[in-house]
């Protein structure tokens, strides 16, 4: 080392070179000594091993290249680092170079070798390695590291249930109303309260009407006469009378068979079903109109839900439904759609939805709390993949393609139903191609998935052409 610092200095000093050799001052004598070349003053100082040209955590043994194509940097026994050391020679590839890319992902090639702003080497790429069709391509590594699995695509029932909640209404069709027709007197009321449940015919109360007595009154007379008696026709406007008064068929009846006009009348229920409401009460007066009885048949009730806009789509008159009631956990009752309201809650952008569900037992009881579940399932197979497989950009989806030996080909979709994990697609795949469906954001990460996307929405961008020597790729 301490001739190589001498030779240094005459070098630098204008020293002579002859035949080859250096001569040099020895204690005021002149010897010759042997010539040291570059590549000895190299050999002189072997590295200890070499380290990651990023500043990463990673070293190797030997010279090496790291995942962007750029050499591994020699550290010395002294410390230091070489960047510019030279480089192992290896022997040179026999594929073409087809432009350099810019070590960072960036949309910036070259067409000769060049660094960065930041000091990095372009990457080359060579003819076979990449295409330019928008493809995108990992290396088997970085394909196991990151776990990128595939699924073929194939034809499916999708299952979408629509969850709404709603409350249990009676059927308008199965409420009846008792009220008298003419000013009545209540004279005695049967054992009946509200929520008492009653049956068709079963008397409800006991009433006394001067025009209903003045009424039967005239068709007794009118059947029972001599004259007119037997003439069908000139009863049948007093019957009517009777009728147009409301009074039941069997009091009706009854006067007939007896030939007796009753001074008071027995109201009875006019169906099965609850008291939903008793407004008599013995003694008093009626008025025409006044609501003495209200019952109800809760055989049959609706279930009235709110479902999503978004999902009216997917609703239809017909379509089976299962409802859950909040009061019976674990018991499903089950019916179907009968009715969709044709109007949208502007409050809370729902639809209302009429279900109508048997009630044999009456479990179910007006203004109870429901949760529905509308299966909208369709029977026809459509083309499907998984919901991990989409890559949402919120005006596009995407899914990426598996190519095959790493190539990963990012493709715009159209997209229809969801539903237990799988997505229709209407447009963009064909039954059997093979898509990512794991791991495909990482890849996004990896290859900058957006620039290939834009890429390939715009058509595949042209392989950039090599210049001359030198020069930089504009």
């Amino acid at each position: 080392m301490k001739t190589l610092r001498l030779l240094t200095i005459l070098a630098l000093g204008g020293g002579l070179a002859l035949g080859g050799a250096y001569w040099a001052s020895n204690g005021g004598r002149w010897s010759a000594h042997a010539e040291v070349t570059p590549a000895a003053a190299q050999a002189d100082r072997t590295p200890l091993y070499y380290r990651d040209p990023s500043g990463a955590p990673l070293w190797s043994a030997g010279p090496k290249k790291d995942d962007r194509g750029r050499d591994y940097l020699p550290v010395y026994e002294d410390g230091q680092v070489d960047a510019a050391s030279p480089k192992p020679v290896q022997a040179a590839s026999s594929r073409k170079i087809l432009y350099y890319r810019n070590p960072m992902g960036l949309p910036d090639t070259s067409p000769v070798p060049k660094k960065d702003p930041m000091g990095m080497n372009y990457v080359p790429v060579y003819e076979g390695d990449e295409v330019d069709d928008g493809t995108v391509k990992l290396s088997p590594g970085k394909i196991q590291r990151t776990g990128v699995r595939s699924e073929p695509v194939e034809r499916r029932a999708i299952r979408v249930t629509v969850k709404a909640p709603g409350t249990i209404q009676l059927d308008e069709r199965r409420v009846s109303v008792i009220a008298m027709r003419a000013e009545s007197f209540v004279r005695e009321i049967a054992d009946v309260t509200t929520g008492t449940r009653v049956k068709a015919g079963q008397p409800l109360m006991e009433i006394y009407s001067s025009a209903v007595a003045s009424a039967a009154a005239e068709y007794l007379a009118t059947i029972t006469s001599k004259t007119v008696g037997g003439v069908e026709m000139y009863g049948r406007g007093s019957r009517q009378r009777l009728g147009n008064l409301d009074v039941p068929e069997p009091v009706i009846a009854e006067m007939e068979r007896t030939r007796v006009a009753p001074v008071t009348i027995h109201w009875s229920a006019p169906r099965d079903g609850i008291v939903l409401e008793r407004n008599a009460i013995e003694g008093m007066r009626a008025n025409p109109g006044d609501v003495l009885f209200r019952i109800a048949d809760i055989s049959l009730v609706w279930a009235l839900v709110d479902v999503a806009e978004r999902d009216l789509g997917n609703i239809a008159v017909g379509q089976p439904v299962t409802v859950r009631a909040r009061s019976f956990p674990g018991r499903v009752f089950s019916g179907k759609i009968a009715v969709v309201y044709p109007q949208v809650n502007r409050d809370t952008r729902t639809v209302r939805v009429r279900i109508e569900l048997a009630n044999p037992d009456a479990a179910l009881l007006p203004d109870m709390y429901v949760d529905a579940d509308i299966d909208t399932a369709d029977a026809a197979p459509v083309l499907a993949i998984q919901d991990s497989s989409v890559l949402d950009t919120g005006t596009r989806q995407a899914v990426l393609v598996d190519r095959g030996q790493g190539r990963f080909e990012p493709r715009e979709v159209k997209l229809g139903r969801r539903g237990g994990g799988y997505i229709e697609v209407r447009d963009g795949l064909t039954d059997g191609e093979a898509v990512v469906t794991s791991a495909n954001f990482l890849i996004d990460a990896e290859s900058n998935l957006k620039a290939a996307l834009k890429g390939f929405a715009e058509g595949a961008p042209q392989a950039p052409e090599l210049g001359h020597a030198g020069g930089e790729h504009k």
